[in-house]
């Protein structure tokens, strides 16, 4: 079975917030990782919970055995396009105010048998 993924496009978060999440996971089992991003109280780890899972739920589609043992080959998280907006400051300055988004991608890979 060859990769399976899911990506949230568009997410209204910013990409350094998600990454860190994504390094702890990357290369681990779905159900392991899922247990650690579960007490994790963070944003960003329940919207990167959400898209691991729906990798999972993709996989089992497509007829994986054991969902709990895929491996998690890609964790990703890059920068979408920025929603700009200015705000008004002092003496007729404006400031622009950079609403960032992210794309969250995860792929997972059935375990190697040797």
């Amino acid at each position: 079975m060859s990769h399976v993924r899911a990506v949230h496009k568009f997410a209204r978060i910013s990409a350094t917030k998600v990454r860190p999440f994504a390094d702890l996971i990357r290369g681990k089992t779905a159900g392991q990782a899922e247990q650690e991003l579960k007490y994790i109280h963070n944003r960003g780890a329940r919207m990167l919970e959400k898209v691991l899972k729906s990798a999972v739920a993709n996989a089992e589609d497509k007829g994986a055995r054991n969902p709990e043992g895929l491996i998690i080959a890609e964790a990703r998280v890059d920068g979408g396009p920025m929603i700009k907006r200015s705000q008004a400051r002092a003496r007729g300055m404006s400031y622009m105010i950079r609403r960032r988004t992210a794309h969250i991608h995860v792929a997972v890979d059935a375990p190697e048998v040797s």
